[in-house]
């Protein structure tokens, strides 16, 4: 994740120990106050949904699947994630509401040290579950909203599905949960940006993360609703824009860019043209903290199944199973090929991602997209936006395309 709000407007947030390593000076209450080198894991415990979204990564059906681990197994898997130093676990699906053991675990998960958030659409939300999952003690709670009404619903497959998760936020928040809101950004919904920040501001939301499309599970059947470059560019400069636009007025929220770290090199290149060079110096600090793509390193998947996987998005790929070994066993495993090459991908990074003098605070982006577009997991990540001129530095060659 890249804060736009800490990096543009030096707003605090309980993240910053965690993503910058600048959590001890903070006025907010840290996650952590160091940045750790265990991954956050998100745990995908159910395959079952009652929507069906066009961008699902994980594939959630209406009807369940078999194998799911049981309320003893995800008990385990949390002793086990704790005992590794996990700092951050986050539940999510499927719909992870439909677990009815959702606040044992969470509970558990809060018993034994790891901080629990949740990812959720946001439509089974009553009241009641959100007091429970708060006495459970739930931290957070990230809902998905993909547009306005008439957008987001086409994209989850069902008439109301807009309202009824601004209703389970609403509930979210009158619990006094923390909750934000999760937007994936496609050429179908982009223009509703600015209307959703407006709408779920005035609700009580002020955290809004925005991730780029994957192209894992049914995100990868939709490829072609991807932004061009030039529009994504020009979405993430928008965003920019109405962040600051928004503390300008006093209103101190909290914007974050998810799963394209070319990001990165471009807020660089903002705070430059905004703010002048000792901004941009400091901003690429931040960066270069942070570390760029985060896949097989400081994120983890595990799924319903009990899978192990590099990111959330790389559902097709297991490094092994919990049932059969303890999860730090499998992400310290270092005789799987994938794993390793991640982890060392510098060394095979091609084409523009091989050259480009902001590899350290990208790492070549989604492993998974460069994957999906040209068969080559170290093939560069086709979402990039950078000009030659960004990618090389001044004195560059200028003309041709971003992926010249």
């Amino acid at each position: 994740m890249i804060s736009i709000s800490k990096l543009l407007c030096e707003l605090d947030a309980e993240g910053d120990g965690l993503r910058y390593d600048d959590g001890r000076d903070s006025s907010r209450e840290q996650i952590t106050e160091e940045r750790t080198t265990k991954p956050v894991v998100v745990w995908n415990l159910t395959r079952r949904c009652n929507l069906y979204c066009d961008h699902c990564y994980a594939g959630a059906d209406l009807d369940a699947a078999p194998g799911e681990l049981t309320t003893a197994e995800g008990k385990r898997l949390l002793e086990e994630l704790a005992d590794y130093g996990v700092p951050v676990v986050l539940f999510s699906g499927g719909e992870p509401l439909v677990r009815e053991d959702l606040e044992t675990l969470v509970a558990h998960a809060a018993d034994v040290g790891i901080r629990p958030v949740l990812s959720t659409n946001g439509t089974l939300v009553t009241p009641e579950r959100a007091a429970a999952l708060r006495d459970a003690g739930l931290k957070y709670a990230g809902v998905s909203v993909d547009g306005l009404p008439e957008r987001n619903d086409a994209f989850r497959g069902e008439e109301g599905a807009f309202d009824a998760a601004v209703r389970g936020i609403e509930n979210f928040l009158d619990a006094g949960l923390k909750t934000g809101l999760r937007y994936t950004i496609t050429e179908r919904n982009a223009a509703d940006m600015e209307g959703v920040v407006d709408l779920l501001s005035e609700v009580g939301v002020d955290r809004f993360c925005f991730y780029h499309l994957d192209y894992g599970g049914r995100g990868g059947d939709i490829a072609d609703a991807d932004l061009t470059p030039a529009a994504r560019r020009e979405a993430v400069e928008r965003l920019c824009e109405l962040t600051r636009s928004y503390h300008d007025a006093g209103e101190e929220i909290e914007t974050l860019l998810v799963g394209n770290y070319c990001d990165a090199a471009f807020l660089v290149e903002y705070a430059r043209d905004r703010f002048g060079e000792e901004r941009a110096a400091a901003v690429r600090r931040y960066l270069e903290v942070n570390g760029g793509d985060p896949t097989g390193e400081r994120v983890a998947d595990v799924d319903y199944q009990g899978n192990v996987h590099p990111t959330q998005f790389w559902q097709g790929y297991s490094l092994g199973n919990v049932r059969d070994r303890p999860f730090g066993a499998i992400w310290d495993d270092e005789s799987n090929p994938l794993l390793r090459a991640l982890r060392t991908r510098e060394e095979h990074l091609t084409g523009r991602c091989a050259t480009c003098r902001h590899q350290d605070i990208c790492r070549g982006g989604s492993r998974l997209r460069g994957l999906a577009a040209e068969g080559d997991v170290f093939a560069p990540d086709p979402q990039c936006y950078l000009t030659r001129e960004e990618r090389l530095g001044p004195g560059a060659e200028t003309g041709g395309s971003a992926a010249d």
